[in-house]
């Protein structure tokens, strides 16, 4: 029986990415709920943010290209996220989440399956052309309420989490690049290996960190401003 080694740089810079989400949420959590005087919607927390979520994005892209089960990978992500909007909507019924990161990834994973043939070039300007059409979408208000997934939404959208397919699927595909042409034998690119570390632990476990990890928070948070 074959045994499929891990390559461990990915899962260290997926690593990197849950331990930037989780002190990201934290700055949140201490704004939203004990009214610290963080912003986190601009400047630095605000690029910590979404510096993690361009690094999960493209780590999901490489990841992407080394499954033959991207349809059954992706269902189960997304699978997740709708968990996720039913437990945001009984919190916050107007900004329950929508289409996060958890739908979006799902999403990519799925419509990958259908594109993984397609040529370094082709998957390029298709990745281009994603970007550059999400950012003419994020100008644009719509009037109807149903093509958020695509990045078009009207004045009254609102989602505590919120990763359109476009332009955001352009950087999973260009995570997908990355791997067909780093990653062709589908090995470490380093000679070395960082073996039992923890921040490659947390990257191997990033779902379930990232469905636990804001539950957990909010009750370490509870217990700390009770005993002070």
């Amino acid at each position: 029986m074959k045994i499929k080694r891990r390559i461990w740089e990915i899962d260290f810079i997926r690593g990197i990415a849950i331990v930037l989400m989780v002190v990201f949420h934290l700055v949140v959590d201490l704004k939203d709920f004990y009214s610290y005087d963080i912003e986190y919607l601009s400047g630095f927390w605000y690029y910590v943010g979404k510096l993690s979520a361009i690094l999960f994005i493209l780590i999901s892209g490489v990841s992407s290209t080394f499954s033959k089960h991207n349809i059954k990978r992706g269902s189960v992500v997304f699978s997740f996220g709708l968990l996720l909007s039913v437990i945001t909507f009984f919190y916050s019924p107007k900004d329950y989440i929508k289409f996060g990161i958890l739908h979006f990834l799902g999403t990519s994973m799925i419509l990958y399956h259908f594109l993984n043939k397609l040529e370094k070039k082709y998957i390029f300007l298709l990745g281009t052309t994603i970007i550059i059409l999400g950012n003419i979408f994020s100008n644009i208000v719509v009037n109807t309420p149903y093509l958020f997934p695509f990045g078009l939404i009207d004045k009254n959208f609102s989602s505590l989490d919120y990763y359109s397919l476009f332009p955001w699927f352009g950087l999973f595909l260009y995570g997908t690049l990355i791997a067909k042409t780093l990653y062709i034998e589908k090995k470490s690119l380093f000679s070395f290996e960082i073996k039992h570390d923890f921040i490659s632990y947390l990257g191997q476990h990033s779902l379930f960190i990232y469905l636990t990890h804001q539950p957990l928070l909010l009750g370490i948070l509870f217990i700390v401003h009770k005993l002070c």
